[in-house]
């Protein structure tokens, strides 16, 4: 599967872009875990504009985590398109999405992000000049409507594919959904069965598992899958579902240097204390240590051991990161035992 020039190969999966969770670091391991291209927090197109340091800093992109997009949002066509321009020059990425799809009351809520999904006009507007103002492929990402009345998606993907876009990701919910329910597959396969759609058409929404994305494959025929909240607490997700679908055909990079076999509770264990490593190199011990928490408690490694209540307080607890290796090598021999 190609968007622009870019080849991201047979049924590539993507690591989606989340705000205060696709950071640098986090990027680069669920490269090397599998992800054929990441996105970047979402950037506020004013900030940009006024140059907002901190704003400035989701522009950081390495090589060795290449292809990457960066993801703006916005309201205002005048700001979208310099946001744009100041994001290729600053940051050079393989690709600038568009967010189209936020449901967040501080965004949607303002009418940026999926809020666009009730002045589509102004989307369409924002989208042209965007494509127009820089050399690199601009895709978007998106959702089926604003509610369950106005699922509009099959004809808004035509239209924006009309502006020039060169891929279109559908997260499968609408904006009322939020992140409730079921994803809607169905109508995001009928997007890609439009004969007139010709640009690849990404699918997002309640991929979970290997059997989650062949399926979205198989039977909904996308381009390419983007995997969000299921990589919390587990980047080697991508591993997990490349593997599944390749049957482990292809040699991919292993981020962490390890006696144990890939794939294994001891290697996760290793994979989940390098994520704290990055995160505090790249902000420092308490911040970095604050910032992978949501990691720790969301991840599925520590899932089936017995009185694990008080332990997981102490991790979610610790300050340092001598204390929390410490209390997580404390859990290693309970792993085996599961």
């Amino acid at each position: 599967m190609k968007i622009g020039t870019i080849d991201l190969g047979e049924r590539p999966l993507l690591l989606a872009p989340m705000e205060d969770v696709t950071d640098v670091g986090f990027r680069l391991l669920c490269r090397r875990m599998g992800a054929a291209m990441v996105y970047s927090e979402f950037v506020a197109s004013d900030a940009l504009v006024r140059a907002v340091p901190r704003t400035f800093e989701k522009l950081r992109v390495t090589d060795e985590e290449r292809p990457v997009a960066i993801q703006i949002y916005g309201r205002f066509p005048e700001a979208m398109r310099d946001a744009a321009q100041i994001v290729e020059e600053t940051a050079h990425p393989d690709i600038l999405d568009i967010n189209f799809g936020c449901p967040v009351k501080r965004v949607a809520g303002k009418g940026a992000g999926a809020g666009m999904l009730q002045k589509v006009p102004l989307m369409l507007d924002i989208t042209r000049r965007v494509v127009e103002a820089v050399n690199i492929p601009v895709t978007v990402k998106t959702r089926l409507g604003w509610d369950e009345q106005h699922k509009i998606i099959v004809d808004l993907a035509e239209q924006l594919q009309d502006c020039g876009i060169s891929a279109l990701t559908i997260h499968g919910r609408t904006r009322s959904q939020m992140y409730k329910g079921t994803a809607n597959w169905e109508l995001i396969g009928a997007v890609k069965r439009n004969p007139r759609m010709h640009i690849p058409v990404i699918g997002n929404g309640d991929l979970c598992t290997p059997q989650d994305v062949e399926r979205a494959f198989n039977d909904y025929g996308v381009d390419a899958c983007m995997v969000g909240r299921a990589t919390f607490g587990q980047p080697w997700i991508f591993k997990e579902m490349h593997d599944a679908m390749h049957q482990a055909d292809h040699n991919l990079t292993q981020a962490i240097e390890s006696a144990y076999a890939p794939l294994s509770a001891d290697w996760k264990l290793d994979v989940l204390k390098e994520q704290v490593r990055q995160s505090i190199a790249r902000l420092d011990e308490y911040r970095g240590i604050l910032h992978v928490r949501r990691h720790l408690a969301a991840t599925p490694l520590f899932k089936g051991i017995p009185n694990f209540r008080e332990t997981r307080i102490a991790m979610l607890r610790a300050e340092t990161k001598e204390e929390l290796f410490e209390i997580m090598e404390s859990v290693r021999p309970l792993l085996a035992q599961r």
